[in-house]
């Protein structure tokens, strides 16, 4: 499998407006299209400032549409740059002679600006309708100008051609996405939230800053270039500097805990953005500077990778423990953001130590998981946000049944958790198959420590897979089967058609990158060894079709009605189902030591023997280990 650090960096063209030469008809189709999407973003946010008025609905879906085709044509740009391997690079504004605005899309930033447009596309036609539950209209408004603003500064992030640019778009960013978290102000969980992610999102940039301004003092220039002559101690401290920052943004433990408040707090259509790619735009920023910009030492792989280590686990643990859909979908964002470190930590040790093309195998599936989680993460959010705004509640416990009532919303919902389990054939399967088989070659390493490290991450990273797996079984179980565990769940119904089409692309995509995976990259000239799994694909179907066949022919079709048997009950209803307390309740014994697991029961009895039981109240409490021992102690000491 030949590696070559080219196939995601050209060197970056310097910025300029002609450019001193010659542009050619590729680049200027790459101009056209970037100033084509900027001008229509620029569109969608002002068209729905105008709060009052009787075309406030009108102005609304017109920006929502217009912010769904701008980012369709940053996707086309995105694809066109990525193909044909041609940067592109514009220079817009000098505020000083080392201060402007410029952008410069390569093959990488390419590939982050189209997993954004994906998402930002789908979640823009879901949002058409899903904002109309909001009650009021200058809300409904703001949230549609605000979401365009978010969209169009993550894609200038990954565009930007220097430190300068990158911080501008960067704070940009976070103060849209800020008033997104806080759509629901008058909330006292949103408030707490709000100020959770306002406080940390800063923290990530006074890291960010410092980082740059070492760059600036070694370079004396903003661009980002590969840094040629910096000291081994001053590399190192960008490094740190900027894997902190970076790792505050994306969700990375220890810095995880506004995630789960933020996206719980936040409009269901903004969850999916925020997770599926907000938190990539700071992938992007470890992969550009981590890569690319600096010089690798050997012993950053091993940190990142236990970084990302320990984030995948205990991502995955806490999410078994949570009942609100959406703070157990943003601890599996933890959780999947731990995985894509483990391969960028793989690939800057298996680089260190001269393994090329295990360097390449490992980058790759932690890039390919980057597009994966995008998309099933952004799928299930919007499919849960549906569940939400008819059931009116978050409580995964106070639904059941839906199946019924929502079968495409299940549908979708069933095919983004096989997805995110990384079961075959989906996409998740084969990004994290790529980084096991990364893990499984690494004997060629000689040195034992790191021959443990790998070894203990391979544990470690199987376990967490497995506890996904357990996770999504208990979510789309407890939501979507059985019996309606309340009213609302009762009078559930679907969700309109527009609701529908966002997810079922981004459902669609989820089976097609898992399917054609290897003909896909083939096509792309990245000969990656994995199997061919549309050939496992027909297995399966071949299967599945036989055991139908035997089942019709061969199946006993007698059949005899009569009741259930209920334990001696009279009638049967919800309260004797599966909970999702009940499901957690081994998992959170075993891990006990991680959670603090507090039990607590209260019983009483109708005999004073204690043997006839009346009723009773159970309850388990965890320890938010993170929060009391760590944020909390900071937050009051400042």
């Amino acid at each position: 499998m030949e590696y070559a650090a080219s196939c995601w960096w050209k060197s970056r063209p310097a910025a300029s407006v002609n450019g001193g030469r010659v542009r050619t008809s590729k680049e200027n189709l790459a101009g056209f299209l970037f100033y084509s999407g900027l001008s229509v973003f620029l569109i969608a946010f002002l068209v729905s400032l105008p709060f009052i008025g009787k075309l406030q609905k009108v102005t609304r879906r017109l920006s929502l549409c217009l912010t769904a085709t701008g980012s369709a044509v940053f996707l086309i740009l995105s694809v066109s740059v990525f193909i044909s391997n041609q940067p592109f690079a514009a220079s817009h504004y000098q505020i000083a002679p080392s201060l402007e605005i410029s952008f410069a899309i390569d093959r990488l930033a390419a590939f982050f600006i189209g997993v954004v447009s994906i998402v930002a596309f789908c979640a823009s036609l879901y949002s058409i309708q899903y904002v109309e539950h909001i009650r009021s209209d200058i809300r409904k408004n703001l949230l549609a100008s605000a979401t365009s603003a978010f969209i169009a500064t993550m894609v200038m992030v990954v565009a930007s051609d220097n430190t300068f640019s990158f911080l501008f778009f960067w704070e940009a960013m976070s103060v849209s996405s800020f008033f997104l978290v806080m759509s629901e102000y008058e909330k006292k969980d949103t408030r707490k939230a709000g100020l959770f992610y306002l406080v940390m999102t800063q923290m990530s940039t006074v890291f960010l800053f410092f980082g740059f301004f070492i760059v600036y003092g070694v370079t004396g220039s903003f661009e980002i270039r590969h840094i040629v002559g910096i000291s081994p101690l001053l590399n190192s401290a960008v490094f740190l500097s900027l894997f902190v920052g970076f790792g505050i943004k994306a969700g990375v433990m220890p810095f995880h805990k506004w995630l789960p408040y933020a996206h719980s707090a936040s409009p269901s259509n903004i969850s999916a953005l925020m997770s599926g790619v907000m938190i990539k735009v700071a992938i992007y920023g470890i992969v550009r500077f981590a890569l690319f910009v600096l010089n690798p030492e050997p012993w950053w792989g091993v940190l990142v990778l236990s970084f990302g280590t320990v984030s995948a686990l205990l991502g995955v643990i806490y999410a078994l423990k949570e009942h609100d859909i959406k703070k157990l979908l943003a601890y599996h964002s933890i959780e999947n953001i731990g995985i894509i470190l483990i391969g960028i930590g793989l690939y800057l040790v298996f680089q260190s130590y001269g393994q090329q093309d295990l360097a390449f195998l490992a980058l790759a599936g932690g890039l390919f998981h980057t597009l994966n989680h995008a998309l099933f993460k952004s799928l299930l959010f919007l499919a849960g946000g549906s569940v939400v705004s008819v059931t009116g509640t978050r409580n995964i416990e106070e639904m059941g049944g839906l199946f019924k009532t929502m079968p495409y919303t299940g549908m979708l919902f069933l095919i983004g958790s096989i997805s995110i389990s990384a079961l075959p054939p989906f996409n998740g399967f084969v990004s994290e198959l790529m980084i096991f088989q990364a893990f499984f070659q690494s004997f060629a390493i000689s040195d034992l420590f790191v021959k443990i490290v790998l070894f203990v991450g391979l544990s470690l990273f199987a376990l967490t897979s497995a506890l996904a797996a357990a996770c999504f079984v208990k979510a789309f179980g407890i939501i979507f089967l059985g019996v309606p565990r309340s009213k609302e769940a009762r009078e559930a119904r679907e969700v309109p058609w527009l609701m529908i089409v966002g997810p079922a692309i981004l459902a669609a995509l989820c089976a097609l990158l898992g399917v054609f995976s290897y003909q896909i990259a083939s096509f792309l000239g990245f000969p990656i060894p994995t199997p061919d799994m549309m050939a496992i694909s027909l297995l399966l179907l071949l299967f599945l079709g036989l055991v139908l066949l035997f089942m019709r022919f061969f199946a006993n079709r007698q059949t005899r009605v009569a009741e259930t048997w209920g334990c001696g009950l009279t009638s049967q209803d919800s309260r004797m189902e599966y909970t999702a307390s009940g499901f957690s309740e081994p998992i959170l014994t075993i891990f006990r030591p991680i959670y603090r697991t507090d039990k607590h029961a209260d019983r009483t009895f109708m005999d004073t023997q204690k043997v006839i039981f009346k009723n009773g109240h159970a309850e388990i409490h965890t320890f938010k280990l993170f929060e009391e021992r760590i944020y909390l102690p900071i937050a009051n000491a400042v």
